[in-house]
This record gives structure tokens, sequence and C-alpha cells, in this order.
């Protein structure tokens, strides 16, 4: 049998108990000694809230909530030096689209000369069912991790110099249940209501209802509110809300809106699905978005490649 009972079920112990991903064999590595998360369980902070956007078919290029490898440029990745060499490969990626989305999502995987991912696809192609020597591959999607699972590593083909390349695609979107959502209904959402005296310390990004004052408020620290202004008025018309997107390059810190908000403080940034803190990792200066990287915002950090970059603006502040 090419892949062992004893491999299934250390896969499934490691995964099922640890929200560990397996990369090595039970004798070399035992589950409390898996370093790489793969989560089984569904947390809020985890769940795809654009996922309904994941089309049936991998774009040919990123667009949207997918960010794409394509072959022509895919995800080098560096070895697991924990486990046995050349047996686990690391994309350092996360949320890679499995192929429960449709067959594209399948990963191609290339064993090729390191740092020339252009050239992968002039490499070696390996496939998860092996070569017929028993040397099978497994991805794990969550964890972004290819481990040959196979009793041998691929027939014929030598390492030395060489890394593994990951092409498929990622989900990029909105993360968390209590970020955007879309609403299926004709009618609405009623937002929580209260007064200014009834207002508490709330996670970064809550809106409200404020009873004494007509409006709705939000708060983009947790502590301080700020009002919305209505097109028509207090009590009617709807917030103006504007969104921007960005693909990072790996290089640009910089990126230019089309509009300046009318308040600095009244935007919002994801990058991935993950928001951003204000001043720690981007500042706003007009129209120039500039990310700042450290949690301290002492250093620069661009956005790496295909980064997917959501800016929510356009409160009209009272």
């Amino acid at each position: 049998m090419a892949i062992t009972d004893a491999k299934k079920v250390d896969y499934l112990w490691k995964k099922i108990g640890y929200g560990a991903a397996k990369t090595d064999t039970n004798a070399n590595k035992l589950a409390p000694n898996e370093a790489i998360a793969s989560p089984l369980l569904l947390r809020g902070e985890n769940v795809w809230v654009e996922g309904n956007d994941i089309p049936g078919v991998l774009p040919g290029s990123s667009s949207g909530v997918v960010t794409v490898y394509p072959t022509s440029n895919p995800q080098e990745c560096t070895q697991d030096l924990t486990a046995t060499a050349n047996r686990t490969w690391k994309t350092g990626l996360t949320d890679w689209i499995p192929p429960e989305k449709g067959s594209t999502y399948q990963v191609k995987v290339y064993i090729h000369t390191s740092s020339d991912a252009a050239g992968a696809t002039g490499g070696d192609q390996v496939f998860a069912t092996g070569s017929g020597n028993n040397d099978e591959w497994f991805f794990d999607y969550q964890a972004g991790t290819l481990h040959f699972i196979g009793t041998n590593l691929p027939n014929g083909i030598s390492f030395t110099g060489k890394s593994v390349y990951i092409s498929g695609g990622r989900y990029t979107g909105v993360k968390g249940v209590n970020q955007i959502k879309k609403i299926d209904t004709t009618d609405g959402i009623t937002l929580p209501a209260g007064g200014t005296g009834d207002r508490s310390t709330v996670e970064a990004g809550t809106i409200r209802y404020n009873t004494d004052t007509g409006l709705f408020e939000g708060s983009l620290d947790g502590s301080t509110f700020t009002s919305f202004s209505m097109a028509s008025g207090a009590g009617g018309g709807s917030a103006v809300i504007n969104k921007e997107q960005f693909l990072g390059d790996g290089s640009s810190t910089q990126f230019v809106l089309s509009t300046a908000p009318a308040d600095e403080n009244n935007i919002i940034v994801y990058v991935d699905g993950v928001m951003q803190e204000p001043d720690q990792n981007y500042t706003l200066s007009g129209t120039t978005l500039s990310f700042t990287g450290g949690d301290d915002g002492s250093s620069i950090e661009a956005p790496h490649q295909g980064a997917r970059i959501v800016v929510m603006l356009g409160f009209d502040s009272i």
C-alpha cells in the first residue's frame, strides 16, 4: 500500500488532536512536537466572510478575494528543517483555497532551482498520486505546507540546490464574523441602539445608533465615537462609504487614494482581510496611504507580492 494506514492515522491524530500539520512520521516527530498550526476548529476570526465571492474556477490572475500564484510565478517554499530532509516544505502563507471550491484549485507542485520561480515549470512537476514509486505528496491548504507523505521522496529527483514551488490560489478577502458581512435581504438590519450615556468600551470598528442624537456613529479605537452625517440631513438619507482596492508588489509602501476622506480618522484598512492599526501599521496624509510595518511604527514593511489591500473610507463626520 502506497500510504500506510499508520501514516493516515498519524495525520488524523495530529490534525484533530493537536490542530497541527503532519510534517514527519510519528517515529521521528510526535504530535506535540509538530509546530505548524493547521486549525480544525472554525473560529470566528477565521471565517471567510466573502467566501461566496470565490469563483468556481481559479482565475487566471489575482482578482476580487482570490490571490493567484500562477504557474508562471508560483510561490517558492522553504524546507522545514525540523523534519526529515526534504520531506516537508512551507509556503509561509495560509488560507489556500482547497479543491472543494472547484477542481482547478488543486495546487500544482514543481521542484526546480531555488530562487527561480519564473522557471519553475521547466523543472519537475510532481503529482499528488506519485509516480508509482510510493512517492505521493499531501498539501495542507490551511497551513500552506506540502508533505511528501508516501514511503519515498519523488522518484529520481535530486533536491540539491532546489526548492518546491506551489501554484494555486489563496483567499485574501475579509475574515472574521465581526467584520463586513453581506446581507441577502430586501429589508435591512437593525443596529444596536442606545443613548450617549450607554456607550461602553467596544471593539474597534463598532457601529451603533445613538438614540439621543438620532445619528449612526462608529468607533475606530473602541473608546471614542464619531457620528455619521446623512446625505439628506439627520435621520434621513444614508452615510457614504467608499471602497478602494490595491495589490501589493512586495516593495511599495505608499498607495494613493482617489479621494481624501472627510476626516483622516474615518478610514479602515485591511491587508489580506486583516484590519490594520492606524498610526502603528499605517498613516494617512491627504490621499497618500503609507504603511509603517512594525507594531511600534518604527519600521517600514511593504505589503507582500499579491497582498489584497482594501480601504474603506468616506464617512462624513459631524
